[in-house]
């Protein structure tokens, strides 16, 4: 078993999960115009003099995410050196890196579009969607490679297709988080745009056909997470039920989507300060992470007793 390259893929995919959540601390602070319209380059030079708090902070984010380049180039050729043609962790691993380039590029567009600080535009809620759902992709990516790395050689393939009814319950659970993801990010830009002095302003601001798209686009992620819930429950205890050997994840999926309700109303009474909203993206990357787990062990090949 290669236990370093398993252990490396999982520190690999933890550092993501700070990048990330470190790029959500320069959106909720608004410093997103931090370097300018510059880009690799901050405010047009290398290193920063007298900087600002805003200045740091993206600073910082593009320091952490070039880093984050070059362990993911170390994990793919670690990968095509490590393991045999066709097994799995090659794909994981290219596709890996393939996510993090479209996911260096978007953050770019980002920035040379000026969808930061205070933009208020709709083409930012397409950027912004965009932009996470190739980020979900690529920790899935990441995810897969650790997991795979731990099978062994003559498991590395399923050998049997699995069964229809697990294919399209992984992919509309997949599928809906994602949906529900994207609810969360137009939510949480119009919590940091448009901030809220109590629960009742919120609400009137939600309300007001006048108001700009992300407030009135807020008033539907509650109903979306309510329903994708709902669904995530059927789906862990169905998989837990059928499939014992992946009960450990399903029950997992279970306690993870409770913290992430209690988040949520914790989020939304104390009017989405920029630590809880670090937290409950937190709470939804490591969901994700485990949905992801728990969808490949289901449609991983069961095989029969003899």
């Amino acid at each position: 078993m290669p236990r370093n390259f398993t252990r490396y893929a999982w520190a690999v995919l933890v550092y993501n999960l700070g990048v990330v959540l470190w790029g959500a601390f320069v959106r909720a602070t608004g410093s997103g115009a931090g370097c300018g319209n510059h880009w690799p380059l901050c405010n047009g030079t290398v290193t920063q003099h007298s900087a600002s708090a805003a200045t740091i902070i993206e600073f910082t984010h593009r320091v952490t995410s070039g880093l984050d380049l070059a362990l993911v180039a170390l994990l793919l050729v670690w990968a095509f050196r490590r393991f045999p043609r066709q097994h799995p962790v090659r794909l994981g691993a290219t596709l890996s890196a393939l996510f993090l380039i479209t996911e260096a590029l978007l953050g770019a567009s980002l920035v040379l579009l000026q969808h930061v600080a205070r933009n208020a535009s709709v083409s930012r809620a397409y950027s912004l969607s965009t932009h996470l759902i190739n980020t979900l992709t690529l920790l899935a990516c990441l995810t897969l490679t650790a997991w795979w790395s731990t099978e062994r050689v003559g498991q590395a393939v399923p050998p049997a297709l699995p069964r229809r009814r697990a294919a399209w319950m992984a992919g509309v659970s997949l599928a809906s988080v994602v949906v529900l993801g994207v609810s969360g990010a137009i939510t949480a830009l119009g919590d940091t745009l448009f901030p809220a002095s109590s629960l009742a302003a919120g609400l009137a601001q939600d309300l007001d056909p006048t108001a700009n798209i992300f407030l009135r686009l807020r008033l539907f992620h509650p109903l979306i997470a309510a329903a994708v819930g709902a669904w995530l429950l059927f789906y862990a205890l169905s998989s837990a039920s059928r499939r014992p050997d992946v009960a450990s994840r399903a029950w997992t999926l279970v306690v993870l989507l409770a913290a992430q309700i209690v988040a949520g109303v914790v989020n939304l009474l104390l009017l989405a300060p920029v630590w809880m909203q670090i937290v409950h993206l937190l709470l939804a990357d490591l969901l994700w992470i485990t949905l992801v787990l728990l969808s490949a062990a289901a449609l991983k090949f069961q095989p029969t007793a003899a």
